[in-house]
């Protein structure tokens, strides 16, 4: 199963580094035949695509956990893409929630998906907001739009370390 990790930079680093990552709770997004349902239509790559969205948005929520932190925070987006056969899915917190049991193995990778230097400034922005945003504030849901309205870079796992050596 396709399965995509939210993650910060400080993350991506650390598995770049350490060759394995824990997912904060185990909490992944994938393509769950409970989130199939819910679409009216689409093929299975819109609806992949789609899971990896509920991810991006996942990773504002851990950005701003790291702006509370006294490490200077990195505002990009960052999807890891892994394939993994330890998935259980998890409905009962959202349709396209799984929870990985194990680490991420830098073996599974199959992409990394990351937001460019351009959409800092909006995710900067959305990560401040994201829990008004899921309350309802109007404002709050108009500048997670700017960010999401960013779309996120694809890279191999081979190209990571390059690009965080270029940031």
């Amino acid at each position: 199963m396709r399965v995509y990790v939210p993650a910060t930079v400080r993350m991506l680093r650390s598995l770049v580094d350490e060759r394995q990552l824990w997912p904060l709770g185990g909490t992944a997004f994938a393509l769950t035949p409970v989130f199939r349902e819910s679409y009216a239509s689409g093929d299975t790559e819109e609806l992949e695509y789609a899971a990896m969205r509920e991810a991006a948005r996942a990773s504002l929520r851990l950005i701003a956990s790291e702006t509370d932190e006294a490490e200077k925070a990195e505002y990009r987006r960052v999807v890891i893409s892994v394939d993994s056969e330890d998935a259980t899915l998890r409905p009962d917190l959202d349709d396209a929630v799984v929870r990985l049991s194990e680490s991420v193995q830098w073996e599974q990778l199959a992409a990394v998906h990351m937001d460019a230097e351009d959409a800092e400034d909006a995710v900067r922005v959305a990560a401040a907001v994201i829990d008004a945003a899921d309350l309802g504030d109007e404002e709050a849901e108009l500048a997670l739009g700017d960010a999401e309205d960013h779309e996120l870079a694809w890279y191999a796992p081979q190209e990571v370390p390059f690009v965080l050596e270029l940031m």
